[in-house]
């Protein structure tokens, strides 16, 4: 269980990176969302993963870490504002711009007829 949850975040951040470097906003914005969901994943990993765990005090022999969760949720928050910024900053950068690549240019094409 534990091999398939590292492979997951070490995919979500492979495929983050891969994103984050390519040339158009779109992309970019979806890097960045697949890293956010994986420093969730990493963050939620924290607190062990435990199966028949009470969430509360007292309802059980063993219980679930409550801080984890609760940096998941800041994360899932901060992540969510973070992905409105960049998608009004890409819609904002098209705009003034007119096209929609990172650096504002437009690449020419190696080969020419």
């Amino acid at each position: 269980m534990e091999l398939l949850y590292a492979a997951s975040v070490g995919i979500l951040v492979s495929c983050g990176v891969f994103l984050i470097l390519r040339s158009r906003t779109f992309p970019v914005v979806l890097g960045l969302t697949m890293l956010s969901y994986a420093v969730n994943l990493f963050l939620f990993s924290s607190g062990r993963l435990s199966l028949n765990s009470a969430v509360v005090l007292g309802h059980s022999s063993e219980y679930a870490d409550p801080l984890p969760q609760a940096f998941v949720l800041t994360a899932i928050v901060i992540g969510f504002a973070m992905t409105a910024f960049v998608v009004i900053l890409a819609i904002r950068g098209r705009a003034d711009l007119g096209n929609d690549h990172v650096n504002g240019q437009v690449p020419e094409n190696k080969v020419k007829r």
